[in-house]
This record gives C-alpha cells, structure tokens and sequence, in this order.
C-alpha cells in the first residue's frame, strides 16, 4: 500500500511487524511460515507478536493523532516492553549502544532497541498509522512539518478526500 521507501534503522523492523496484518482483508502474514521467518518468530511466539504488533499500532496511531475504537491504547506497550530488558554497551572508542540482554534478542527485545535508538535519534513519533479505518498500514513521515495523515495521498488520502468531497455535495444539494 505504502509507495514511500522504508522507515530508517530500526524502525524498519517495527513498520514491518505492524503492516504483517492487512487491516482492509483481515490477511495476517503471521498465519504463513515465511511471514514468521521474516521475524524469527516460533509457531509458539504468534500470539505474543500479534499483541505486541497491535500495541505498536496504537503508538503509530497515537503519533499521527488518532485514537481507534476497541484497540489498545499506546500505554499497553509499557507492560510488553517491560519484559525485554535491554544494557548499554560502551566500545573501546568509547560509543555507547544498546543491545537485548540475552542473544539472540527475542522480538520484543528488538522492538525495544529499535524504539529506545529512535527515540535517541527524534524518529520514534515520525512512525505513524494511516488515518484510514481500512488501512491503518505503518508508515514513516518524511514530510518537513512531520503532519502526515495518510501511508499513501493516491491511495487512502484520495479516498479519503473524496469521502469529504461526496458528503459535502450531497449536503449542499
């Protein structure tokens, strides 16, 4: 759905798990094993993914503005991320990094790397949720005021705005 390229560093791994569900189908790309393979996921380790996947949707959504009806609200994503407890790390050239306490990182450890590195670079709250209730596919804003409302303008924005424009003629008419 999204023309635009991919988030950047870590946020890539986030958008990805985020758009594993196609809201507008109800296809979750979870269900096959490519699509578990994609993120190291065990048959097992779906269900945790699937409320950690929603949890970062609420966020995305929260980020551009929006609050859905009957989804989780941002704040469920303290609880997941509490049990992937991440260390500093500090190279001989004296970089510090963060990196999952246990290898390999499960999923939900590196989420919290990739969230916890965003936040450090000021891309964390440019990962969004499309406005569109039969969307809702993540995406990265790269536009120069941060305000987009739409994963793509030709697609769910022109839908959008000709939902407006329709409701507009038929009030006036």
């Amino acid at each position: 759905m999204n023309e635009r390229a991919v988030a950047p560093g870590g946020l890539a791994l986030i958008e990805a798990l985020v758009n594993t569900l196609d809201v507008e189908t109800g296809r979750d790309a979870l269900d096959t094993p490519e699509g578990r393979a994609a993120h190291g996921l065990a048959e097992d380790e779906v269900a945790a993914a699937r409320e950690l996947r929603e949890a970062l949707r609420a966020a995305c959504l929260a980020h551009a503005g929006h609050r859905p009806a009957g989804g989780p609200p941002p704040t469920a994503l303290d609880g997941l991320l509490a049990s992937a407890p991440l260390l500093v790390t500090v190279a001989d050239d004296g970089t510090a990094a963060l990196r999952p306490a246990a290898a390999p990182g499960s999923l939900t450890s590196r989420v919290a790397e990739a969230i916890a590195a965003a936040v450090a670079d000021g891309t964390w709250a440019r990962l969004k949720a499309c406005e569109a209730e039969d969307c809702r596919w993540a995406y990265y804003d790269r536009s120069p005021s941060g305000r987009r409302r739409w994963c793509s303008m030709s697609v769910c924005g022109a839908r959008a705005k000709m939902r407006t424009y329709r409701a507009r003629r038929t009030t006036a008419g």
